[in-house]
């Protein structure tokens, strides 16, 4: 290492220092403007205002009149069974019609937190089938399909018996929040 320290040395004994003017000061140079500073402070409050992770980007379209089904794992064939048959009841539901993608994946994701939160184990959403959307067909009804595997609180997501908007919406299946588990924890022990 010392031998390519000293060739080094050596190549540079001819070379000038640059003085006056011409020499950057490192120290200042990356230093940010004031605008830049509040750029930054700007980006940084609105991520941490905007909690939702649910992407806009890439989303496999589907049909207006497509079956979307989903269940993650450890849910029973019986219970996602009777969810698809639509025999749990309906605790809440949302209406994503006339609503623009934007719009959509705000009201989306707060539906499930305020559900979840609340402990409403089956909702209904109802995104319409799309049949007449622009630029695509189906826009809103593919992004719900992408977006409800996305969150964390949903077990499970089959399309509606046709007194309930048929392929125009989706039966959840929430998982259970803190609380519910809790209070299963209680009522199994004192048996």
């Amino acid at each position: 290492m010392s031998d390519d320290f000293e060739l080094f040395r050596r190549e540079m004994t001819d070379v000038t220092p640059l003085a006056g003017e011409d020499v950057a000061d490192i120290r200042t140079a990356f230093t940010p403007t004031l605008a830049q500073i509040e750029r930054r402070k700007a980006a940084e409050q609105q991520l941490e205002e905007d909690i939702n992770f649910l992407s806009t980007e890439y989303v496999e379209l589907v049909e207006p009149l497509d079956t979307l089904a989903f269940q993650r794992d450890g849910v029973q064939h019986g219970v996602y069974k009777r969810l698809r048959l639509g025999q749990y009841p309906i605790e809440a539901s949302l209406n994503l019609h006339h609503h623009s993608l934007r719009e959509a994946r705000v009201a989306l994701f707060e539906f499930i937190q305020d559900c979840h939160r609340s402990g409403v184990r089956s909702a209904l959403i109802i995104h319409g089938q799309g049949k007449h959307s622009k630029p695509h067909p189906a826009l809103i009804k593919s992004y719900v399909n992408k977006w409800l595997r996305e969150l964390e609180p949903v077990m499970a997501f089959h399309s509606a018996q046709r007194h309930h908007g048929g392929s125009g919406a989706l039966y959840v299946m929430l998982r259970k929040n803190a609380t519910q588990k809790q209070l299963n924890r209680e009522r199994h022990q004192r048996r």
